[in-house]
């Protein structure tokens, strides 16, 4: 991960003369980890652990600092992330939630709020969704607050097989059972064991919403599956 510089994170002391205000966070001074007791190391250590895509923002959303499984979001190093602002990475669903945010940390509000967000992630620029957790941390007398954000992502379920066909074990399997080949025989034709011919059958059966192993091999005709002038029975 890499490492900013003390002006960059919040709580980092002023230069003389500088009059920027500052915020002190969770990870002040994180370009000098080694200063000010060990526990900067082990906040590192442990960022760098946590499975959870975590990142660390100033108040207005600058990344200061992402975790691996953060920055694997985009397929991009955590360094890269630094610098980079919430609202360019994740598009919320409701602005209103936005707001809702922006005030608690005007008033010094300390509360957890979720967002419902989406985003391209990686490469492929995959379109995904999930919930983002911004939680105010630090000094409560610091104002304004650094954040904390967590994001959960939302799993989307792939995409129902489609009932009308049949991948090659399949196939072959219901080849071999339409010629009258027992469920040992078609396991030891294909290298299966007689379990996993089970399986492909009750799939099958499922997917077409037939029972017995005849449907099964009627349904195979009258989708395309099987080939209807062949004999012996063979895939299509």
């Amino acid at each position: 991960m890499d490492e900013g510089t003390a002006d960059d994170m919040p709580g980092a002391e002023a230069p003389a003369g500088d009059k920027r205000p500052c915020a002190r966070g969770p990870v002040a001074d994180h370009a000098e980890p080694n200063t000010g007791g060990p526990w900067r190391n082990y906040f590192l250590i442990l960022l760098d652990r946590i499975p959870t895509p975590t990142a660390v923002c100033r108040a207005d959303g600058e990344v200061l600092i992402a975790n691996p499984a953060m920055a694997g979001q985009w397929g991009v190093a955590p360094g890269q992330l630094r610098g980079r602002n919430l609202l360019d990475l994740f598009k919320p669903r409701a602005a209103e939630q936005l707001r809702r945010i922006e005030e608690a940390v005007r008033l010094g509000h300390r509360s957890r709020y979720p967002v419902e967000v989406h985003w391209r992630a990686g490469a492929d620029g995959a379109e995904r969704e999930g919930e983002l957790t911004v939680d105010p941390v630090g000094d409560p007398s610091e104002k304004p607050p650094a954040l904390l954000a967590l994001l959960r992502v939302r799993e989307t379920a792939p995409p129902p097989e489609p009932r009308g066909t049949a991948s090659p074990v399949e196939a072959r399997i219901l080849a071999l059972a339409a010629g009258g080949a027992t469920t040992a025989s078609i396991g030891t034709a294909l290298g299966l064991t007689v379990d996993g011919v089970n399986y492909h059958l009750t799939r099958l059966s499922r997917r077409w919403r037939v029972q017995g192993r005849t449907a099964l091999v009627a349904r195979a005709y009258v989708l395309g599956v099987l080939a209807a002038d062949s004999w012996p029975p063979a895939p299509a």
